[in-house]
């Protein structure tokens, strides 16, 4: 049910419409929160390619922060990426469909993705408390911890779980019951 949203098109009262809101103000603030993690990224990598062909100067933490950062402000983003529909889709077949027919393949597909996302939260999670507990560090000679590494995982992952349930409710507010 990945659509770009308008205020419009929100249920404007209860639970369902305050819910739908606080996710959508959340995915919003941790595409900024991905913005900043993207610049700090392009940055490391700024600076590694200027201690390196400048000062000629070996590198240290550069590459893996940028790794890092810019990976998590992939993970980061996602949920505002479902709730403004900037996702690659093939919608051929839903396209093509109308009425009750298209609103459960859409509903499907976003059972679909929730299921996935949930399950991916959940491990991600267990890793992240792995990886805290057991003291692990990546083994480069940078050697940070890993749990921060792996933290917007288990955020991003979290909270596309949550935007697709946004996006589910949505749905069903924007087009009723399916009897």
């Amino acid at each position: 049910m990945a659509h770009s949203s308008s205020p419009s098109l929100l249920p404007n009262r209860g639970a369902t419409g305050a819910y739908i809101r606080v996710m959508d103000a959340v995915s919003g603030a941790t595409a900024v929160l991905a913005a900043a993690a993207l610049a700090a990224g392009v940055l490391a990598v700024c600076h590694m390619i200027f201690m390196r062909y400048a000062l000629g100067q070996s590198t240290i933490w550069q590459t893996e922060f940028a790794v890092f950062s810019i990976t998590g402000a992939m993970l980061l983003g996602a949920p505002y990426v479902l709730l403004t529909g900037g996702h690659v889709a093939v919608t051929v077949l839903p396209d093509a469909l109308s009425g009750w027919p298209r609103k459960l393949m859409l509903l499907a597909s976003s059972l679909v993705g929730l299921g996935f996302c949930v399950a991916l939260a959940y491990g991600a999670w267990l890793y992240v408390l792995e990886a805290w507990h057991g003291g692990w560090t990546t083994g480069t000679v940078w050697n940070p911890p890993l749990w921060p590494a792996l933290l917007p995982m288990a955020i991003g992952a979290s909270l596309l779980s949550l935007q697709y349930v946004a996006e589910i409710l949505r749905g069903e507010a924007n087009h009723g019951s399916s009897h």
